[in-house]
């Protein structure tokens, strides 16, 4: 990866608009300690809404083949009845006592118990209003406070929106939100009708990112606010390169809630205050991550173009961009040790809880931690045993009960 650098030191004044650049190999290093804490969420979206689907059903009971067209949407990576019997501790399928029936899928027991602490935890008026306010601050990112639907589904699991947030989250917050006709995409009558969430007033209470609180909170005065610095073990910066970002770091911090297109794109003061909006942004998500589509996507509708990937990819200590399962994550360093996010919000807790029902196999008929979980983290030795060809855990492991 190449980033470029400034030759020169010009005035502060000078370099909110310019800067002078020479070529410089910066190296992108995995990060084994993030990418687990991505992988350990493998087919954990697709798990809860097929989990979702079932329970919805007025029996809770589905014929497997109606949910199999479902397939491609879902992207499952296996047959939908071979991706029932990966998880015997959430689904249970089975014959029906009829001739010539077709399998059937439930969730077990579990996960109905499960399922309805997560609707306890979801209807806390606690819980709806930090959505609600997470979901404001999501839309003063954009300063027309309007982002259109098919973005924030874009981001909705990350959010922690339910499926159906427009019936049962938005109408108890008529002062906030509004559902908005943003007219036909492309800009021809041949485009599809495009709508969206429009935010009724501009709440300047909120409109306050993570970086200006923390700062407060040190006593750091005025707008000379340094992002955190990460970098992973193995992970060396050229002299020059730790040169300039010292100097970028020393740049006048503006938060992702003023409009700062007037500076020049290619300038380091629009590129750190591209990094302050993406870095509110993942501060609002849940896992403080988010898939690097959906970034570039919301990007792309707040006018940035493709400033956003360049952000990401001039700052591995800021942000790590995970190949895990099957797409491409961007992560909040900061937001991590190791694989462990700091501050674990309360639906993580409880998506953990899944998790670690996923993880877990049946073995003569009782449950046992995933040997090809347990083999691939390492499990210390203490931890295993053997019983002829078997493997069983004897410390059930207890991440996401904490």
């Amino acid at each position: 990866m190449k980033l470029l650098l400034p030759t020169s030191a010009p005035s502060l004044h000078r370099r909110h608009q310019i800067r002078s650049f020479v070529n410089a190999k910066v190296k992108w290093v995995r990060d084994p300690f993030l990418d687990k804490a991505i992988e350990k969420e493998k087919n954990l979206k697709q798990v809860l809404s097929l989990k979702s689907l079932i329970i919805s059903h007025p029996s809770q009971i589905l014929p497997i083949y109606k949910l199999t067209p479902l397939k491609p949407q879902l992207n499952l990576p296996i047959t939908t009845l071979k991706f029932f019997q990966k998880y015997p501790l959430i689904f249970k399928v089975f014959q029906p006592p009829r001739k010539y029936s077709f399998p059937h899928v439930k969730v077990t027991s579990r996960i109905i118990n499960l399922h309805n602490d997560e609707e306890l935890l979801v209807n806390l008026l606690s819980y709806r209003k930090d959505l609600a306010e997470r979901l404001v601050k999501f839309l003063m990112l954009c300063r027309a406070m309007r982002v259109p639907l098919y973005v924030i589904d874009r981001f909705r699991f990350e959010l922690g929106l339910p499926d159906n947030y427009l019936l049962n989250l938005l109408p108890e917050y008529p002062e906030l939100f509004r559902i908005v006709d943003m007219g036909i995409s492309g800009g021809g009558g041949d485009g599809d009708h495009v709508f969206g969430l429009e935010l009724v007033r501009w709440r300047g209470d909120l409109a306050v990112s993570v970086m200006e609180k923390r700062a407060e909170q040190e006593g750091v005065r005025g707008r000379f606010i340094r992002f955190s610095m990460n970098l992973p073990r193995g992970f060396d910066l050229e002299k020059r390169v730790k040169d300039w970002e010292d100097e970028w770091q020393n740049l006048p911090y503006i938060s992702p809630y003023e409009d700062a297109f007037h500076l020049a794109p290619n300038s380091d003061q629009a590129e750190k205050w591209a990094v302050a909006v993406i870095h509110e942004l993942l501060c609002l998500l849940v896992g403080k991550k988010a898939e690097r589509e959906s970034v570039f996507c919301l990007g792309e509708y707040l006018g940035f173009g493709g400033r956003l990937k360049k952000a990401i990819l001039h700052h591995p200590g800021i942000f790590y961009v995970s190949n895990k399962i099957r797409t491409q994550t961007v992560v909040l360093r900061e937001a991590y040790t190791k694989n462990f996010l700091i501050e674990k919000h309360p639906l993580v807790s409880m998506r953990y809880k899944y998790i670690w029902l996923m993880n877990t196999v049946m073995r003569r008929g009782k449950p046992i931690r995933n040997i090809a979980n347990v083999r691939r983290h390492k499990v210390p030795p203490h931890v295993i045993s053997r019983r002829g060809n078997e493997v069983e855990r004897r410390c059930i492991d207890n991440d996401g009960f904490d």
